[in-house]
């Protein structure tokens, strides 16, 4: 067995998730996180594993969701996010959410516990030294501006951006409870896991109109030709899709009843999700935006029940880059142009905070699995794991390469015909067989 340590930078929920699990294949590991010597634009702790948008994990149903499924899939693959991530859960319906700071902390107190892992808080500005036999890089979208240019130059290929955006959070007792009242849609949870905030069709319009006009960050030259997330859209870039955009969208006014009005049908609903395990913290659920501070401060107090709004923490933008993964990765994670470097993370181009651990997960894995010996094969296709792993490293075309969640689409049809509830869960059950097969080391699952 090699002992040489395996090298991971960054310490966010992919080079966390890898940490730990080259640590649980007895291999020392050193994690490299540059915080607090070195902020980002959207970090406001040095904590590990910090989330720095949502508090959500989206849906946790494993039978009919593929992020529900790939929940499940990294707990029987011993996951440390998915583990800190149930110890510390809020109400939040179908969905998992954590609280923020209880869920960093837990990852950080985990893996300063672990003798194995040594956590260097310094920047690595350049390629890693040659004497660094395995490493992976997950240092996401928000790689440090050194260390991009030194990957691009490596790669020989444009690293491609796109703009993410932070929604903002405001404090529960700023909320005016007359207007706005608790329920989840569709009555999912526990009843208290959503704030709601209804709109009649006149303060809708007037809403979307200060949308329209509001004061917005103004792009450099050299940003402004970088594509957004489709998943992730300002709130105000949505609205400039059209007026029913936002009715139609995270705003639909659907699957809830206003107990102050029951027989009122409100024209668009704001959602708010606690964020916090205390219940003091709600964020505004699709609010994510480049308006200015000012702004934002002005235009959300026109909702319906935040005209008092107090605002923990104001919406944002960020620059996100990300390679071409399907033309630069192998199937291991591995950078074909220099073998000895995984990465791992949303800097894969794959989206979202599960999806980034799921491949901090497999790169930790393959690393540990290489390191000693063992042989391993990528996880099956018909997994979740898996069929993200495939879309990244070669499903996806090179030439129009996006982010991508977790979803059925990439999974391979089933062989027989199901209707629209049980195929979900035809493709959840075959999911897990084989998940079961591929971790007991049986390397001829699909």
């Amino acid at each position: 067995m090699n002992n040489n340590p395996i090298h991971i930078i960054g310490g966010g929920l992919a080079g966390s998730e890898a940490a730990w699990q080259v640590s649980r294949a007895g291999v020392p590991v050193v994690l490299h996180e540059m915080r607090p010597s070195r902020g980002t634009e959207a970090h406001q702790t040095d904590r590990l594993a910090e989330l720095v948008c949502s508090n959500s994990f989206r849906s946790d149903d494993a039978e009919s969701s593929a992020i529900g499924l790939l929940h499940e899939e990294m707990r029987r693959a011993e996951s440390l996010i998915l583990a800190a991530a149930d110890e510390h859960r809020v109400p939040a319906g179908g969905a998992l959410a954590v609280d923020r700071d209880h869920f960093a902390g837990a990852v950080q107190t985990a893996l300063e516990a672990e003798p194995l892992v040594t956590i260097d808080r310094a920047e690595v500005t350049g390629l890693p030294p040659d004497d660094w036999r395995s490493v992976i890089i997950a240092t996401g979208p928000l790689t440090s501006p050194s260390l991009a240019k030194a990957i691009q130059s490596l790669t020989g290929e444009d690293a491609l951006a796109f703009f993410d955006a932070i929604a903002p959070i405001v404090h529960r007792e700023s909320i005016d409870m007359e207007t706005a009242w608790f329920q989840s849609r569709y009555d999912k949870g526990s009843g208290s896991d959503y704030i709601n905030c209804p709109m009649t069709e006149t303060q809708y319009d007037a809403f979307l109109d200060a949308l329209a006009t509001g004061e917005k960050t103004v792009f450099k030259e050299w940003e402004e030709n970088t594509p957004y997330f489709e998943g992730c859209l300002p709130i105000e870039v949505m609205a400039s899709r059209g007026r029913q955009t936002l009715a139609y969208g995270p705003m639909k006014p659907v699957g809830l009843t206003n107990p102050h009005n029951p027989t009122e049908k409100p024209c668009a609903i704001v959602q708010l999700r606690q964020d916090n395990a205390l219940g003091t913290l709600f964020n505004i659920v699709g609010f994510q935006t480049k308006l200015k501070y000012g702004a934002q401060t002005r235009i959300f107090r026109m909702i319906p029940g935040l005209e008092g709004a107090e605002f923990a923490r104001l919406g944002g933008l960020h620059r996100n880059i990300f390679l071409n993964a399907p033309l630069l990765l192998d199937d291991r994670l591995r950078l074909k142009a220099q073998p000895r470097l995984r990465f791992a993370g949303q800097i894969t181009g794959c989206e979202g905070y599960v999806e980034s651990a799921a491949i901090g997960l497999l790169a930790g894995r393959f690393a540990g699995a290489e390191q000693t010996g063992i042989p391993m094969g990528p996880p099956p296709v018909t997994t979740a794991l898996g069929a993200i792993l495939a879309h990244i490293t070669g499903g996806a075309e090179a030439e129009t390469y996006q982010p991508m969640n977790i979803n059925f689409g990439l999974f391979p049809p089933l062989a027989e015909h199901h209707r629209k509830k049980a195929r979900k869960q035809a493709y959840a059950q075959r999911a897990l067989d084989d998940l079961a097969a591929w971790l007991a080391g049986d390397l001829t699952t699909p």
